[in-house]
């Protein structure tokens, strides 16, 4: 007890004489200690870091350093520095193999480093090939395919030149030409069908407490607008430009929902009242009609077709989906319904428009084999609970050369029929 209570003796010794503080990475002066003077620290800080002058010799273990390309700091005070003069110095065998430690790590530091810069060689090297080979595809489609349209679409240069992909700075073009016209929409109509419903916008019947006497589609027309609105704020939320197309397809179209993500995608790469035509031409087609107006009998018709081509070309996945009655309405719809504007990356999305937009709606069924074909090895492993939640959200990166690799190997013929003769109202642009 005397000695918790006994007052401190104050040690007699010089300060200099005193032991030296010890933290991890070196050794410090005591706090209580006088401050060194400027000179003496650079000189010792010149010392250590091996820039002493000629009257300085370097010890042999600074010349070690100096030897080296690289050091991480960090791991130098462990391995290297001599342990403070209060505990028993380092023998000879435990300095070397510290010494070779340290050098094994610094070999593979510079090992990964190396890989890294690779790799960031390598990827700056892809996208400049990339860009290039954009640049050159984007003037062949404007200089020669383009101006003689009707006369080339269909040849096969042509069309190889589509699967790979349409370039961004024509694919609008090539987008409108391709979907076509057959509902004569002008640019005039547009205006009016814009203007009708911001009119309907204006005039919510949120704010009207009383019923107002209209035509038979209005109320089809006012729960549009409300579900648009909604749409609106779900579909791609950082993006808000294409809201016009939406409203205007509102007052020109009454029994569709869910539209966002196909105008998203329109508005994207075509001007708004292009895109506007290109929307209502699109919904207008047999396969987009039946998903967008839940035609339950047609819808059921072409789950079958696509199940046909299924087993066809995935007979053990097949199986797995029928022992575990995964049926394709479960995820198919999804994908139809939003033209996977939804379902795959935005980038990826639009390349499978592109060649959607080239072969029609066999293409989206095509599509989703080429993702079922992707993920098979997954997917058989899987559950019926954990397949359903893989299939309506797939990963966030999708290899897009991959995926159409195996959309390329999928066959649209079964028993020597085609999609037009087992689907049902099958269309061409």
């Amino acid at each position: 007890w005397l000695s918790l209570f006994a007052r401190r003796v104050k040690d007699s010794r010089p300060l200099e004489q005193r032991d030296p503080g010890w933290k991890l990475f070196g050794k410090v002066p005591p706090r209580e200690g006088p401050a060194k003077d400027p000179k003496r620290i650079q000189k010792e800080y010149e010392t250590k870091s091996g820039r002493a002058g000629p009257g300085n010799p370097t010890s042999p273990r600074q010349s070690v350093r100096k030897n080296l390309d690289f050091e991480p700091l960090s791991t130098t005070a462990l391995i290297l520095e001599d342990r403070p003069a209060n505990l028993p110095a380092k023998s000879a065998e435990e300095a070397q193999k510290h010494r070779q430690q340290y050098e094994e790590m610094v070999a593979q530091a510079k090992k990964r480093e190396l890989k890294e810069a690779q790799k960031r060689k390598k990827q700056l090297e892809d996208r400049c090939k990339l860009e290039e080979s954009i640049g050159t595809a984007a003037q062949t489609w404007n200089q020669e395919i383009l101006p003689n349209w009707s006369t080339v679409c269909t040849s096969r240069r042509v069309r190889d030149l589509w699967w790979q992909g349409i370039p961004p700075s024509v694919r609008g073009k090539v987008w409108s030409l391709a979907v076509g016209n057959e509902l004569n929409i002008t640019h005039e109509l547009y205006n009016i069908c814009l203007a009708r419903a911001k009119e309907k916008w204006k005039t919510s019947p949120a704010s009207s407490s009383e019923p107002e006497i209209e035509d038979a589609g209005s109320s089809d027309r006012e729960s549009s607008l409300e579900l648009i609105k909604l749409d609106i704020s779900r579909t791609f939320p950082h993006l808000c430009i294409f809201q016009q197309v939406s409203e205007g397809t509102t007052s020109y179209k009454t029994d569709v929902q869910g539209m966002s993500f196909i105008a998203a995608v329109l508005i994207l790469n075509l001007d708004t009242a292009d895109a506007f035509i290109a929307f209502a031409n699109l919904l207008n087609k047999p396969c987009q009609m039946a998903f967008f107006r839940v035609d339950h009998s047609l819808m059921l018709t072409y789950f079958s077709a696509f199940e046909v081509f299924f087993e066809e070309n995935l007979p053990k996945l097949f199986a797995h989906f029928k022992k575990n009655n995964l049926t394709p309405d479960i995820y198919l719809i999804d994908w139809i319904f939003t033209l996977y504007s939804k379902s795959l990356p935005l980038d990826l999305a639009c390349r499978v428009w592109d060649v959607f937009c080239r072969d029609g709606e066999e293409f989206l069924f095509r599509t989703g084999l080429g993702l079922l074909r992707l993920y098979q090895d997954v997917l058989t492993c899987m559950d019926f609970i954990h397949m359903a939640q893989f299939l309506t959200r797939l990963p966030d990166l999708i290899p897009a050369e991959q995926l159409f690799q195996h959309i390329a190997a999928v066959h649209m013929t079964s028993r020597n029929r085609k999609w037009a003769q087992v689907g049902c109202c099958s269309f061409a642009f």
